[in-house]
């Protein structure tokens, strides 16, 4: 799934559009493909239509979505991992690592740059 330069195809889910703009564009400007998708149903939709090595499910998705999209998505793609932009993430047994809420874009990469890039490389 990962490319072999290390980059990773992500999406990226969040409970409201204009919040995840920003972030989507500073994660595909540091080279990975990145789709993004507003809310549950947009979420479970591009499950359905595609597989990602990571999905990011962003501060701004309900306490509910951020706790029913974590089985999906490993419902959907068992070796998907998940990371959640919230505290509460990790506390889920489906979450594979989380970052606090009101990280910033380079927390964001660097947490994405050592947890998963590495991990994927790994794996190949």
């Amino acid at each position: 799934m990962a490319k072999s330069t290390g980059k990773l195809k992500i999406l990226y889910c969040e409970g409201e559009a204009e919040d995840m703009a920003a972030q989507a564009a500073g994660m595909q400007k540091a080279g990975h493909e990145v789709q993004t998708a507003v809310g549950r149903k947009g979420a479970m939709d591009a499950l359905k239509g595609g597989s990602y090595d990571l999905v990011i499910l962003g501060g701004t998705l309900t306490r509910d979505d951020r706790h029913h999209l974590p089985y999906m998505v490993k419902k959907a793609h068992r070796g998907t991992k998940v990371l959640v932009l919230h505290t509460d993430g990790g506390r889920h047994p489906y979450v594979d690592s989380n970052l606090d809420t009101g990280s910033d874009l380079q927390h964001l990469l660097d947490k994405i740059a050592s947890g998963f890039v590495r991990e994927m490389a790994a794996s190949r």
